[in-house]
């Protein structure tokens, strides 16, 4: 398939929708090393370098949000290996080699990253280095200091449901509900998320209101 930019062999790509700069990149990498570390490098390097130009203030300026999406979550609770040896690669990078998404995500200051792959939906704390970096105690979600991350990959999926191990001090929310996320960017100091529940006939289940 041609991807976004023309190239047929390009994984990682980005674009803006108005106010907001949208990141995707192939977490697959980080895995099927079969094929070589090269395009894993590639693509870190051209994140980092998309990113301080997407940080540059005339930039910023015009793009305020920035949002990461990829299908492997660095941060979940489901109860499989998902969520603990994979999740830490992405995070910390592969031993000897690092490139971990953890860091990047932090220094270039990304509002939201949004995941799929399990079968449950999941909302984090602003989080760094697994540790909460809530705004504040009362408004965990205004200016704060860390990326918030989502799981929503029940959408279009049949196939079961997957369960939660013990819950992490990172997931602020999670349901095994089927359903499907909404995201309304309003302005430049506030996004809205939802979740919609099918297995409760279209019902909202979870939101969150960033700002920032």
């Amino acid at each position: 398939f041609t991807m976004p930019g023309g190239s047929e062999d390009s994984m990682f790509y980005s674009y803006n929708v108005g106010p907001v700069h949208i990141i995707s990149i192939s977490t697959e990498f980080y895995f099927y090393v079969n094929y070589g570390f090269v395009q894993l490098f590639e693509q870190y390097k051209w994140i980092e370098k998309d990113l301080i130009e997407a940080n540059k203030p005339e930039n910023r300026k015009l793009q305020p949000w920035i949002v990461v999406l990829g299908h492997r979550p660095p941060y979940c609770s489901n109860d499989n290996d998902d969520c603990n040896l994979e999740a830490l690669y992405l995070r910390e990078g592969i031993p000897i080699f690092g490139l971990g998404l953890d860091k990047l995500l932090y220094k270039y200051r990304v509002d939201l990253a949004v995941w799929a792959h399990e079968h449950s939906y999941e909302r984090t704390w602003p989080v760094y280095q697994s540790q909460v970096m809530n705004g504040t105690t009362a408004a965990p979600y205004t200016d704060p200091k860390a990326t918030v991350h989502i799981i929503t990959g029940s959408a279009g999926c049949k196939e079961r449901h997957d369960h939660f191990r013990k819950a992490q001090p990172f997931s602020a929310f999670h349901s095994d509900d089927y359903g499907y996320s909404r995201m309304t960017v309003y302005n430049s100091t506030h996004l809205y998320w939802t979740q919609v529940s099918d297995d409760q006939g279209g019902k909202i289940i979870d939101s969150m209101m960033l700002i920032k």
